[in-house]
């Protein structure tokens, strides 16, 4: 039985044919490379047909595809069954005819990379069709000096001599030597950071600094990072090729199974670059989906994120399989029918507007509790802030709460409202919120729209900076467009500068002359008691105040 042989076969007369099938035939002594037999096969009918023709060899020397191509290049097909584990070579090589120029093209290098191909080699084809010299190029394992790749001199078959199973297993074992030691028992995802971007480096390492944040505090362990800055971004791959090959082959020096991407992809970007690197790929919005996921513990916020995370995915959707698409129509039925993907992206839209009737009962609930604290005077005051600023720490060291508080990206979700009297005696609340960030995601936003009404409700927004981090200016602007993108820019505001521990004294000095705002450290009880009398002083002549009836009081009252 013959075996298919993959390509442009249009234009092949039966006899030519069946010389292309005669090659599945030939085998090679495991241990080498290429024969000079098969070099002078291929390169004949090469010259015949005008046209290149690869092979594509396993370990044991069997030949398991062959291509036909035009006169300038082949095109391979997919090798599914073929695929190695995560850092390791595919366990084929690629040898294939050249017509019209000597040497390995880039061409032929994308393909050693982006396959993770165990050789490739270019037989060169004389004019009166016998073979040349070939020329032949592997991955280099360490990367040193900015190098992917090793070539061999180049020769003619007949002298070839490299012993090619000593060859790809030193190699695999330099893979092996120099991949980053994984702890027994560690599932977690082992993840590159990948930053394509026309802005500046600086904005870009900024931006990747906080990307590594987030993908830790999501418990992946980061490898390392990548950027390129492009004039105009690639709209397949967001990348350019020649940094993509980079980009798999580091990944196969470090064992990485994840790419994140700073930039959100598009549906067709992040299905193009997962079929070529093989590898999960996600990116940014998607990443800090998955933490929300993790971290939400209230009915609210699961159903928040969950919207979020279904509004993300529903124009992602694609068919993968025909197996079941046509599950209705035929005799009696109008039409062809749904498709499986049309059900899938009904059934997310049915499960999205669920949801939101969900949410809509909540908002009126709060509304409810908003109403009775207006209807009682309390003054509400909204502590606001970039993520991991310290909201939920301030919170807890003004009104003795426990509440769950951690150094990491959102590690709080759920907002919390707790009372306490002021140096002056005046009750307010206090009312931590979900933290901020730059590119927040709009489904993100949208969902936990629920969550952040009580903002439009405070009295007065305490706007948090950690004063520590080196990027503080921006996550400042940040917080401030995201204030003004839904409405908040009206409301009174009290910057205050956390962590001031961290700060030499001069520093501190310099940020409250600067930006008239309070310093304080929410660790150091002390420091609090000057932003508890500004506040004080900005509330009082917005309302007169009552004390919160008994029957209200569920939380601590904290007096300084």
């Amino acid at each position: 039985m013959s075996k298919t042989i993959y390509g442009n076969t249009s234009g092949l007369k039966p006899s030519q044919i069946r010389k292309l099938e005669r090659l599945y035939r030939r085998r090679l002594n495991p241990s080498q490379i290429f024969s000079h037999e098969l070099a002078k096969e291929i390169s004949s009918i090469s010259q015949e047909l005008n046209r290149q023709i690869g092979l594509l060899i396993n370990r044991r020397g069997e030949i398991e595809f062959v291509i036909v191509g035009d006169h300038s290049r082949i095109v391979i097909p997919a090798m599914t069954r073929f695929r190695e584990s995560t850092g390791r070579l595919r366990g084929l090589r690629l040898i294939h005819t050249h017509l019209s120029h000597e040497g390995l093209d880039q061409d032929d290098l994308l393909d050693l990379a982006f396959l993770r191909l165990d050789l490739v080699g270019a037989q060169m084809v004389k004019e009166d069709g016998f073979p040349g010299k070939i020329y032949l190029a592997h991955l280099l394992p360490s990367g040193e000096g900015g190098k992917h790749f090793g070539y061999l001199e180049p020769q003619f078959p007949w002298v070839l001599k490299e012993n090619f199973l000593e060859l790809i297993n030193s190699l695999e074992d330099e893979l092996e030597r120099l991949r980053p030691a994984k702890e027994v028992g560690d599932r977690k995802d082992r993840a590159i950071l990948v930053s394509v971007t026309t802005r500046s480096r600086g904005e870009a390492q900024e931006s990747l600094s906080e990307l590594k944040e987030l993908a830790e505090s999501a418990g992946v362990t980061v490898l390392d990072s990548i950027i390129q800055r492009r004039q105009k971004i690639d709209p397949r791959y967001l990348m350019g090729k020649g940094k993509l090959s980079e980009l798999i082959i580091r990944a196969m020096q470090l064992s990485a199974n994840l790419l994140i991407f700073d930039q959100e992809l598009t549906p067709s970007q992040m299905r193009s670059i997962t079929e070529v690197t093989e590898m999960r790929v996600i990116d940014r919005t998607q990443l800090i989906l998955d933490i929300f996921a993790q971290r939400a513990k209230s009915r609210e916020g699961k159903i928040q994120v969950e919207m979020a995370q279904l509004r993300y995915l529903l124009p992602r959707l694609r068919s993968r399989d025909d197996a079941f698409s046509r599950l209705t129509g035929g005799i009696g039925g109008r039409g062809p029918g749904e498709t499986k993907l049309e059900i899938d992206r009904r059934r997310i839209k049915d499960r999205i507007a669920r949801l939101e009737r969900e949410l809509k009962n909540i908002s009126s609930q709060r509304k409810l509790r908003r109403k009775r604290r207006q209807k009682e005077g309390l003054p509400v005051v909204a502590i606001v802030g970039y993520t991991n600023a310290g909201k939920t720490t301030l919170l807890n060291q003004l009104t003795g709460s426990n509440l769950f508080a951690e150094d990491k990206l959102f590690a709080t979700l759920d907002p919390a409202s707790r009372r306490l009297h002021l140096p002056g005696g005046t009750p307010a609340i206090f009312t931590d919120t979900v933290g901020f960030i730059r590119d927040l995601p709009k489904d993100l936003e949208r969902a936990f729209r629920a969550t952040l009404e009580e903002l439009f409700e405070a009295d007065l927004l305490l706007h948090l900076v950690d004063a520590s981090n080196p990027y503080y200016e921006d996550q400042i602007a940040a917080v401030e467009n995201i204030f003004e993108e839904m409405g908040l820019d009206h409301l009174p505001r009290l910057l205050v500068f956390n962590k001031i521990d961290l700060l030499a004294p001069e520093e501190v000095e310099t940020l409250k002359r600067r930006y008239h705002a309070v310093t304080i450290s929410a660790l150091q009880r002390e420091t609090l008691r000057p932003l508890l009398e500004k506040i004080e002083f900005l509330l009082i002549p917005k309302r007169s105040h009552k004390s919160l009836p008994q029957e209200e009081t569920d939380t601590q009252i904290f007096v300084y």
